[in-house]
């Protein structure tokens, strides 16, 4: 350590009081955190590309300042899910810090994790207040049934109007106007639950009959239309 003549010069005058950082809840307790292998608990980041183009979802279950388990989600280029499936790679395994100064590839996922690194170091977890924490495999169970993200599309312009094109039902597949054009409803193909019935061996067109359902007053339209059509 080197000082400069003046800080050499001065006399030393003894700290006081000690002031420790304040505690933050982790996992159902409360923790004064001085090192990185002191912080545990699920939560999530969300972060945007330089020019606002994809965004990104990262959820992490952090033990003893070790990342196990990664769930990043994105919506935007086609680039941002190869990066993803790098960062989904790269991340387990890696303390917070570690990954903090990884290049996880894409702008949006770095961003994602310098927010979700400021919400475990703040006591923002998800499992804050949970004893002993989520179990690995609970970001997993964020995806719910079939392992889908939960992903909504929707597009509209003043000229046509609205389109809804995916719910979290599923895939839209036509859309229910009434007398006056406005929408009452939709039909939709679950996607998930219909890719695994074939995985199970239902043949496609039974699966794809099974799983496609209807929302609203669908059956009270006066025309149906396809929204990446009409």
């Amino acid at each position: 350590m080197q000082y400069t003549s003046d800080v050499q010069n001065m006399c030393c005058v003894k700290k006081g009081a000690v002031h420790d950082p304040a505690p933050i809840p982790e996992e159902g307790q409360w923790v004064k955190v001085k090192r990185i292998n002191q912080v545990s608990g699920l939560s999530h980041g969300v972060g945007a590309c330089a020019p606002q183009q994809g965004a990104c979802k990262l959820t992490l279950n952090v033990k003893d300042g070790i990342i196990q388990e990664a769930l990043v989600e994105v919506l935007g280029c086609s680039g941002m899910t190869h990066s993803a499936a790098m960062a989904a790679e790269i991340l387990p395994g890696k303390t917070l810090l570690e990954a903090l100064n990884t290049d996880l590839v894409c702008d949006a996922i770095n961003v994602a994790m310098r927010e979700i690194f400021l919400q475990f170091i703040y006591g923002r977890s998800q499992s804050a207040f949970s004893e002993n924490g989520l179990s690995v495999g609970a970001g997993l169970e964020d995806l719910g049934k079939g392992l889908r993200s939960q992903v909504g599309t929707m597009y509209s312009t003043k000229a046509k109007g609205v389109r809804y094109m995916e719910m979290s039902e599923g895939y839209v597949r036509r859309v229910a106007l009434d007398d006056n054009n406005e929408v009452i409803g939709y039909e939709y193909v679950n996607l998930g639950k219909m890719m695994d019935a074939i995985k199970a061996g239902m043949e496609p067109n039974e699966a794809f009959t099974k799983y496609t359902n209807t929302y609203g007053r669908f059956d009270e339209a006066a025309r149906y239309i396809d929204p990446r059509k009409e």
